[in-house]
């Protein structure tokens, strides 16, 4: 039977030839298997429908997943190339006006040790990433909307500019237009806002219903972002509480129809000081989120071919190995963290965030060492911005 898998996938049409010939083997189990596959062969079908997605999101034999994975790595390859792009991730401060019911440091966790570090030792980590070749920085808080958050944060980057020739991508949250334009003024031109779910059931089972927590705000400001130039990115949980495949797939078609730039994803971790980390959830496995991640990561990279795939540090927090795998998935961009050792733990979204304990120095080479395991190749001194955004 074709679902063993015996025959070596070839080209991007064998993916959808699994998904057909399963259908009609059900169907005409008593026909003659080789002349079915036979007329399967004939059908051309030039890019994957949401009932391919489905399908590709819910195989489980290992055999078929490697495939699946392996044919995403093709195509990074193809539209790629076996290159891994750094952006050396500045956690800059934890205070936060939202209450998402998964983040740890949602504004009620009084828990946390709240920080903020200084524009010295912001910059004094940027110095770190350019003199060590990472191509691009990425500048990540919790989300602020006062003045003077705003004005910082403009001065920052124009500082940043000022180092040399380094990439900067912000993570800062929802905003005005008017904020988003001087801060791509004064020089950041990516900037990701995570969607968390596109499906709107459960954005809103993970927020509180009010003002500042509403799906179609987060949603017109990733068009806002467009408009105004940047490269837009976002991404998702995976493995929610009542999350469906199909829900995962919605996902993916979000990217699609939004005409994202750049995606980072990655599985849902609790944390044991937010409202859903303290409630019994029924949520998929360890293992079963680390293998959604690794198919979105891998369907992903299928269906939109040329955008930056970020491969998560959560996958590392569910699998010692998740980032790798991740890149073997499709993915082609890591985000090793920068931040300074004494505010590390102070930036924890989940439980067990790997590196905390780490500094940039030993990440650093053991980055490299698990990169080059793997045959791929980290591209020093590179912005690698999206070929998707360079297309347009």
């Amino acid at each position: 039977l074709y679902l063993k898998y015996h025959v070596k996938v070839h080209d991007y049409f064998d993916l959808i030839i699994l998904y057909i010939g399963s259908r009609i083997y059900y169907n005409l189990i008593n026909n003659n298997l080789e002349d079915t596959m036979k007329t399967i062969k004939k059908k051309k079908k030039d890019n994957l429908t949401k009932d391919d997605l489905i399908y590709l999101m819910e195989v489980e034999e290992p055999k078929e997943l490697e495939a699946i994975f392996n044919k995403a790595y093709e195509v990074k390859k193809r539209e790629i190339g076996q290159r891994v792009f750094y952006r050396g991730l500045i956690e800059f401060g934890n205070y936060c006006v939202k209450n998402c019911y998964y983040c740890g440091i949602r504004k009620d966790n009084i828990d946390v040790e709240r920080y903020h570090m200084s524009k010295e030792e912001i910059m004094s980590s940027v110095r770190w990433i350019y003199a060590n070749g990472y191509g691009s920085v990425a500048l990540q808080s919790g989300e602020r909307r006062d003045p003077q958050y705003i004005d910082f944060v403009e001065d920052i980057i124009r500082e940043i500019k000022k180092i040399g020739d380094i990439g900067i991508t912000i993570s800062l949250g929802e905003q005005t237009e008017e904020t988003y334009q001087r801060w791509f003024d004064a020089g950041a031109h990516r900037y990701l806002l995570r969607i968390e779910s596109s499906t709107d059931r459960i954005y809103k089972s993970i927020h509180p219903n009010d003002e500042l927590h509403d799906f179609e705000t987060r949603v017109n400001c990733l068009k806002l972002l467009k408009k105004i130039g940047y490269q837009v990115g976002t991404g998702v949980m995976i493995g929610l509480p009542d999350q469906t495949e199909e829900d995962l797939v919605n996902d993916i078609l979000f990217y699609k129809e939004n005409d994202i730039d750049m995606i980072g994803m990655g599985p849902y971790i609790p944390h044991n000081d937010t409202p859903m980390g303290q409630q019994e959830l029924n949520i998929p496995s360890k293992q079963k989120r680390v293998e959604l991640g690794l198919k979105m990561i891998a369907l992903t990279r299928l269906y939109l071919k040329d955008v930056n795939i970020a491969a998560t540090t959560a996958l590392q927090g569910l699998d010692p190995l998740g980032r790798e795998k991740g890149l073997k998935a499709g993915a082609n961009i890591l985000m090793p963290i920068t931040t300074k050792d004494e505010h590390r733990a102070k930036y924890q979204l989940y439980n067990d965030k790997p590196c905390i304990d780490d500094n940039a120095d030993k990440c650093k080479g053991c980055l490299e060492g698990r990169i080059n395991s793997i045959g791929e190749e980290i591209a020093y001194g590179a912005w690698g911005d999206s070929p998707h955004f360079s297309k347009k």
